[in-house]
């Protein structure tokens, strides 16, 4: 069952493998993501599962670029992977003064970690399969500059830790309160406007309403999966 919702300057799709982010118009990202990842203009949002035991046999952007490929999708698509099961999907929303700003969330918490926690990866220059647990996306109708775009990710990155704190997620590598998990992706999607915001720290109105955001979605997205702690 494919399920649909209408936000101001977007549509989501939400089925049993992915949550699609159809943009009305192509629109900056800054984001983590496995496929085209960094600053880019983009038209398409995928988060996508995938089963964490599955023996790969293309490369991560090269399968989501094929998944897209069969949902006949048109212009650039930022995409995303993990192992968290698509009912964890976790949407808050608000608007405020004319701009809206809107939150998507899945998660899966087995591999939660603490930052600074031994890597099992020893080599600087390993490369794994990024397939994210946390995924983060993060929408709204106000034009934001690059910089704010950059605060968003820093605010956004905060709250998922905040949530993982209220929540007494531990990491099972020194057991101590969880800031994430080893492979967390996040995409920040500035809008069409008229609103512009340049600032998005925790002194300003937008920081606050976008930390709050995350927060509460976050922690949805946990309680949707508390399979994962045990």
């Amino acid at each position: 069952m494919i399920e649909k919702i209408r936000l101001q300057q977007s549509c989501i799709e939400q089925s049993l493998n992915h949550i699609h982010v159809e943009l009305d118009s192509a629109s900056k990202v800054i984001s983590s993501a496995v496929l085209n990842g960094g600053m880019v203009k983009a038209n398409h949002l995928l988060n996508l599962h995938v089963n964490k035991n599955r023996t790969p046999t293309e490369l991560p952007d090269e399968f989501i670029t094929k998944y897209a490929s069969n949902l006949n999708l048109k212009g650039a698509v930022v995409g995303m992977m993990t192992a968290a099961y698509m009912d964890t999907f976790r949407l808050v929303k608000e608007s405020m003064q004319g701009v809206e700003i809107s939150v998507l969330v899945t998660c899966g918490l087995s591999n939660a970690r603490r930052v600074g926690d031994r890597a099992e990866y020893r080599v600087m220059a390993a490369q794994e399969e990024e397939i994210g647990t946390i995924n983060i996306i993060v929408l709204t109708s106000a034009i934001l500059t690059d910089a704010a775009m950059v605060e968003a990710l820093m605010i956004a990155t905060e709250a998922k830790s905040a949530a993982l704190q209220e929540s007494a997620v531990l990491s099972p590598v020194s057991n101590k309160i969880a800031t994430g998990t080893g492979t967390d992706a996040i995409a920040v999607v500035s809008g069409q406007g008229p609103e512009l915001v340049a600032y998005c720290g925790k002194h300003v109105l937008f920081g606050e309403t976008l930390g709050r955001l995350v927060i509460d979605a976050v922690k949805a997205s946990i309680k949707a999966n508390l399979k994962d702690l045990f």
